[in-house]
């Protein structure tokens, strides 16, 4: 993704200068304090339970052999509880119910902080416009990855005891 270039509030060129022993890109002008922190963007997965297995869902853009969590931006005003069962609906068709806080976790290379959640969903799946496919997978099956929502099924996976 591009970085920003310009101040959103005067349109002068940013620069880079130091703030809080980090480079930022800031306004240089006297009449501006505009700084560019890049703060990571809030994301919502759901560890979503569906008949007793876990949807793994692959988006439409990933090669045929990856799939991951159900996710999505977090909106405005938005509660992330509220947006994972938002994201299941609009994902899988299906109701979603938070179960519970998997965890937070850092997702450095999208510049993402996901906020992970165990979610069980009722009714007929339907895919999204952005899916292209779905598994499922039963809990003792699940092997975790090493990156982003992976992290999540990980710590998913060890509070049911299992070790794989």
């Amino acid at each position: 993704m591009t970085k920003i270039q310009y101040c959103p509030t005067c349109r002068t060129a940013l620069v880079e200068k130091g703030f809080e022993g980090k480079i930022r890109l800031a306004c240089p002008s006297d009449t501006c304090d505009y700084v560019y922190w890049d703060s990571p963007i809030p994301v919502v997965a759901g560890i979503v339970e569906y008949d007793g297995k876990i949807i793994l869902a692959r988006n439409r853009s990933w090669p045929g052999n990856m799939f991951g969590l159900v996710t999505g931006f977090l909106e405005k005003d938005e509660f992330p509880e509220t947006g994972i069962v938002r994201e299941v609906q609009e994902e899988l068709g299906l109701t979603g119910k938070v179960v519970a806080l998997v965890g937070l976790y850092p997702f450095a290379m999208m510049n993402q902080l996901i906020i992970a959640y165990h979610v069980t969903g009722e009714g007929e799946i339907q895919l999204g416009h952005e899916l292209a496919e779905i598994k499922l997978v039963e809990p003792n099956r699940l092997k975790p990855w090493n990156f982003g929502t992976g992290l999540a099924v990980r710590d998913w996976v060890l509070s049911l005891g299992n070790t794989t």
